[in-house]
């Protein structure tokens, strides 16, 4: 009987060590790597995936880097202007050294 308190304790042990790492946030919507003729909206902000750099990866940026490249300067589907949202990922996109005037209309 003595076996099942070590036991319990051991498991809360193990699960208290192996705890999930804080969500590094939202993986960048760059619709597929479609064409596309307008753009979408991006619906959550950049995250520690993208903002820190101890969990920057580049498979995960380089698609960010093609979208605005090739789709920066195309309006909005919704025909709205850009949100805080957008204006975050463009931002993004300028300090990972990408040209500004690909999304010089975002950032306005």
């Amino acid at each position: 009987m003595r076996a099942l308190p070590v036991l319990a304790a051991v498991c809360l042990l193990a699960a208290g060590c192996s705890a999930a790492p804080p969500d590094p946030g939202p993986v960048f919507d760059n619709e597929a790597s479609q064409a596309v003729g307008c753009m979408k909206h991006q619906t959550t902000a950049p995250g520690a995936r993208y903002t820190d750099p101890s969990q920057v990866r580049t498979d995960e940026t380089l698609p960010l880097l093609r979208y605005y490249t090739a789709n920066g300067r195309k309006r909005y589907c919704d025909g709205a202007a850009p949100s805080d949202v957008d204006r975050a990922w463009a931002g993004l996109y300028v300090r990972l050294g990408a040209q500004r005037a690909n999304v010089a209309g975002i950032l306005r």
